[in-house]
């Protein structure tokens, strides 16, 4: 709340829009027609208490929402639910999320399909390491249009870039701008979507970074599986066209960070058990 204060969103005296309340406690008390947003990360949402003894713990927090398709503690999945729900019939979202939105199994193979049948997922843009996340951690960003319910599934294509595959950045000596994401943007189409063209050719150019999937090939893929690759790593088979060493080393610290993070929270859902 202070940092958007800080960059002048919002009144510190009167009336603001900024409310410091958790946002999936319960449903939005307003439609709107647009969302951009990057909600917190963190695989699990949780609350923190004093025990008998005196000490701080945490415990899982599960939203128990009617206008949810699935319940999970997923903080992610929450999110993009909540945002779904936020919007007008005919409201727009682009939303950042991690990797695990994309594959995780149970609530989350269920909010993929709610989400390809009841909105239209025209976009997916899979972005390099590091980007919106702590280090280790990919993302990604969701573009769907809200619909009406409809006995049929809204999603009829979605349309995968891929700007993570043989590309590197770092957060200093080369961090992403706006114009690494031109290509994207000229792909992307905003104008005109549904005049898009594939980049991606399996003959004439197996490394273009624009493609589209049906929606029967993604509803037939296990647990409705979101997360596709399809380019090869270059590093693995070229050897001239290695990161430099500095890239290398920063991506491996990402890694070994990532899995610790993973470690602890195996490690403290353990304990709790």
């Amino acid at each position: 709340m202070m940092n958007m204060f800080l960059h002048n969103i919002g009144e510190i005296d009167g009336d603001s829009l900024v409310s410091p309340n958790d946002a999936l406690i319960a449903a939005s008390p307003v439609n709107v027609d647009y969302v951009l947003a990057n909600p917190p990360f963190g695989k699990k949402s949780s609350m923190s208490f004093t025990n008998e003894d005196g000490e701080q713990e945490t415990d899982g927090l599960t939203y128990n929402r009617q206008d949810f398709w699935a319940t999970t503690t997923n903080k992610q999945l929450n999110f993009v639910q909540h945002i779904r729900s936020m919007l007008k019939t005919t409201g727009k979202a682009a939303v950042v999320v991690p990797d695990n939105v994309l594959f995780e199994g149970g609530a989350g193979e269920t909010i993929r399909r709610k989400l390809l049948e009841n909105t239209t997922l025209h976009t997916i843009l899979r972005l390099p390491t590091g980007i919106f996340y702590a280090q280790g951690v990919k993302a990604n960003i969701l573009f769907f249009d809200n619909r009406p319910a409809s006995p049929d599934a809204w999603t009829k294509e979605v349309w995968f870039y891929d700007y993570r595959t043989n590309i590197h950045h770092t957060l200093k000596k080369k961090p992403m701008r706006y114009e690494h994401l031109a290509d994207f943007i000229k792909c992307y189409n905003p104008h005109n979507p549904s005049k898009r063209v594939e980049a991606w050719h399996p003959e004439n150019n197996p490394d273009g970074r624009w493609r589209k999937y049906d929606y029967e090939e993604l509803v037939a893929r296990d647990k409705t599986s979101l997360d596709i690759f399809w380019l090869k790593d270059k590093s693995l088979t070229d050897l001239d066209n290695l990161p430099e060493p500095d890239d290398l080393a920063e991506e491996i610290i990402e890694n070994l960070e990532a899995g610790l993070n993973s470690f602890r929270e195996v490690l403290s859902g353990l304990s709790k058990a």
